[in-house]
């Protein structure tokens, strides 16, 4: 079994336990009138409970393609659990029903199946799934904000290491660099888009290309300042002419970046963003980019080593 497992039945087993003890504290359903015997009924609506959830995982993870990963960060998870509770809270409702009318309706015969103990139980398990969400979803919020903070502060560091390592090969190339100069891409290129426009971009200082429309703009820094132009282009088409720069990377659908002119990643509510050099432009980190700038640094630092 894995953390991820076994951290999702722990998550599951406790928000039952709460809910129980709710049931115990208010005792709706006529508990009261069982005494003692109230609490081996709450004892069994918990297991049913703990079966359910277990129901609704299966739903989420094969049905609906949601698997609980905690890799995917803080809103994801709070978005599957919100899943889970709209699709747990009726299927619970409707179990706890059941036992009412099929054990608990001997001495109480309002426990009979109707719509009015429906929507009563709906409500009392509504208001339970209700506080049990928001509780996770503080804890989980807070959970992955510190471990987004401690990654964003590896990322810096590796960062720094990775600027400090080119820039130190730029000044003295190592002798199987220039043995192959083939292998090498030239430092100074033309951009070109769909009209005659060229741009000459100066690979290590571009800072990034941000797509605006049917255009797209180049940022690069040039003789102590930021010198932008515009090409009738699209970044896709420029991400492809720089393929062979392993430095620029995509960090947005709608933002290329060169890691060398990166002054920090910065994490912010949740988010990512990228300060760059010379400009002090921030610059939006998608989820989805995030893995591909992690790998580009990685990378990047296994072959400069």
């Amino acid at each position: 079994m894995g953390r991820e497992q076994r951290e999702t039945i722990t998550i599951r087993i406790i928000s039952v336990c709460f809910a129980v003890l709710v049931l115990a504290v208010f005792k709706p359903f006529g508990l009261e009138a069982w005494q003692w015997q109230g609490y081996v009924h709450l004892l069994a609506i918990g297991a049913l409970g703990i079966v359910v959830c277990f129901i609704t995982e299966a739903i989420l993870r094969y049905v609906l393609r949601k698997p609980g990963s905690l890799d995917r960060g803080v809103d994801y998870i709070i978005r599957r659990n919100l899943w889970f509770q709209l699709i747990n809270t009726p299927l619970i409702t409707l179990m706890i029903c059941l036992y009412r009318h099929f054990v608990l309706s001997d001495k109480v015969d309002a426990n009979r199946l109707s719509w009015s103990n429906f929507f009563e139980t709906l409500v009392i398990m509504a208001f339970c799934s209700f506080i049990i969400g928001l509780y996770w979803r503080f804890k989980f919020r807070g959970r992955y904000l510190a471990a987004e903070l401690e990654e964003t502060k590896q990322m810096n560091e590796q960062l720094q290491r990775l600027q400090q390592q080119l820039l130190s090969q730029s000044v003295t190339p190592k002798p199987e660099l220039e043995a192959q100069p083939s292998a090498i891409h030239p430092s100074t290129i033309d951009l070109s888009g769909t009209t005659s426009d060229i741009v000459t971009l100066h690979v290590p200082n571009l800072l990034y290309i941000e797509s605006v429309g049917n255009y797209v703009k180049v940022a690069q820094f040039h003789e102590g300042k930021v010198v932008t132009n515009m090409l009738r282009s699209t970044s896709k088409q420029i991400e492809e002419e720089l393929s062979g720069y392993s430095t620029i990377v995509r960090c947005h659908r709608a933002f290329l970046v060169n890691l060398q002119q990166v002054e920090k990643i910065i994490s912010k509510a949740g988010s990512m963003q990228l300060l760059i050099k010379h400009s002090n432009d921030y610059l939006p980190v998608s989820r989805s980019n995030m893995p591909g700038i992690k790998q580009a640094i990685a990378q990047q630092q296994t072959a400069h080593n």
